[in-house]
């Protein structure tokens, strides 16, 4: 048996199918007719089961809501667990998100590394084991996913009406072995604007910003009524905090721009957040008294440019896995009303009940509510659990590192049912190009990444 050399005789197909899937918009929409999560993404989820077919995978659609694409015998199942959905491309693109172009043996493009090229490794890994002819005990399947990035509807209605592989992984987080995930609590803080400005200050008709709770903002606008001149007082602020704002003065109103640089919501660290940007700057100002500038003092001082959520009363950290992480993800601020999306990453120790009360002790009398949205418990599995065990042994053996297995406060598919971890794709001191501008995947890992896979899922299932 040598997947290795299969691998490397599909290379250019390799790359040709990531190529094609990134060409392939799925950003969620709105559902039309049999289509539950939009028509961009139905597209690639039919291209993506006709590629299955013609490898001669048995496929199967799940009221188009999700599927998947497996081979051999017996009563066990190994599961990979992706996504064909992708985030908003956002702006700035050097190269056209949905170009699939290649520069510097790099092929770029939304989803790239979130998650199209790993289903595209996986797929060709599952491939590469069946035309070998090695002889498996356990079925290989795998699992696509359409609506990872908002909600998991899809997923969870595939599990609803499909058994659970009894052991998987997902391609869609880092390397080596994830041996635990931090919880998520997705949620907006609203509420209704009664005390109006009444004031000669800075008077704020709207601030809007950012396209998903799990990405940092990279842009943020705001329309302002004031007398005074603000592009003075910008220009020292920008100077001093080294910030990219910027102003339009018509006759009505005054526009500021903010922009940052977008990350996924686990990371915010490697983004900067437009909206925190803008906030910050508008608190400088002389506001017009009101509900609006209460709530801008607020997030000045509770959220501003933290990441851990240390000032909001959710600052929690744990052994095992780090930090909580804090995430501003979009602001829609009215004269009437404000809502707040806010993505965490919660230490697998702690429990949601524990980042709540924390938050609502420091927003005692403030008027805000909070709404939930999504709660995903946190997983963690012992670093001996034989999964593990097998997939660390795999991992090592190509690529010489003896790092132990991981936590991430990433979410991934793993946490939807037992005996499921994530496993790479990304390999240790690589950035993280994941929902940023210029998402790409190197060539070469994209191939190594395949014969990891293939090799995983052999001894998985042998």
């Amino acid at each position: 048996m040598n997947l290795e050399q299969r691998i490397e005789d599909m290379r250019d197909e390799i790359i040709k199918s990531t190529q094609e899937i990134i060409r392939k918009k799925s950003v969620k929409d709105s559902p039309k007719n049999v289509m539950p999560f939009g028509e961009d993404i139905h597209n690639c989820f039919t291209h993506t089961l006709n590629l299955c077919g013609e490898f001669g995978f048995k496929t199967k659609n799940i009221d188009n809501y999700g599927g998947h694409a497996e081979f051999g015998h017996g009563e066990e199942v190994v599961g990979v667990l992706v996504h064909l959905d992708v985030v908003p491309e956002g702006d700035n693109w050097t190269y056209p998100p949905y170009g699939g172009e290649i520069h510097d043996d790099k092929i770029y493009g939304r989803g790239a590394i979130d998650d199209k090229g790993p289903a595209i490794a996986a797929l060709y890994a599952m491939k590469a084991i069946r035309d070998s002819g090695v002889k498996l005990s356990k079925k290989i399947r795998i699992i696509f996913g359409l609506d990872e990035e908002s909600g998991w509807e899809g997923l969870n209605y595939y599990l609803k009406h499909e058994k659970a592989p009894n052991v998987a992984f997902t391609p869609d987080a880092d390397f080596p072995a994830i041996h635990g995930e931090k919880g998520i609590l997705i949620f907006d803080l609203v509420k209704d604007f009664k005390n109006k400005s009444n004031d000669e200050g800075v008077r704020v008709l709207s601030i809007t910003g950012g396209n998903r709770p799990n990405m940092v903002p990279d842009y943020c606008e705001a329309h302002l009524v004031c007398d005074t001149q603000l592009k003075k007082k910008l220009d020292e602020y920008i100077k001093k905090n080294n910030v990219k704002l910027n102003i339009t003065e018509m006759k009505d109103r005054v526009i500021i721009k903010s922009y940052g640089v977008s990350a996924h919501g686990s990371l915010p660290e490697n983004g900067e957040n437009a909206v925190s940007q803008m906030i910050l700057f508008l608190n400088t100002l002389n506001l017009s008294k009101g509900d609006i500038s209460d709530f801008i003092r607020l997030y000045s001082n509770k959220i501003g440019m933290q990441y851990y959520g240390q000032s909001i009363g959710c600052g929690f950290r744990d052994m095992p896995s780090g930090n909580l992480i804090f995430n501003v993800g979009v602001l829609n601020l009215t004269e009437d009303n404000v809502k707040l999306g806010i993505n965490i990453r919660y230490p697998v120790t702690f429990k949601d009940e524990d980042v709540l009360d924390g938050i609502k002790n420091e927003l005692v009398d403030t008027g805000l509510n909070i709404v939930i949205k999504v709660h995903k418990k946190p997983i963690y599995l012992p670093k001996n659990h034989e999964l593990i065990q097998k997939l660390m042994e795999v991992y090592r053996r190509f690529t010489g590192d003896d790092s132990e297995p991981i936590t991430i406060g990433g979410g991934t598919y793993a946490r939807s049912m037992d005996n499921a971890v994530a496993f790479g794709p990304l390999f240790p001191g690589q950035p993280d190009v994941a929902h940023q501008k210029d998402e790409h995947i190197g060539i070469e890992d994209l191939v190594k990444i395949t014969k990891i896979y293939a090799y995983a899922l052999y001894e998985l299932a042998k």
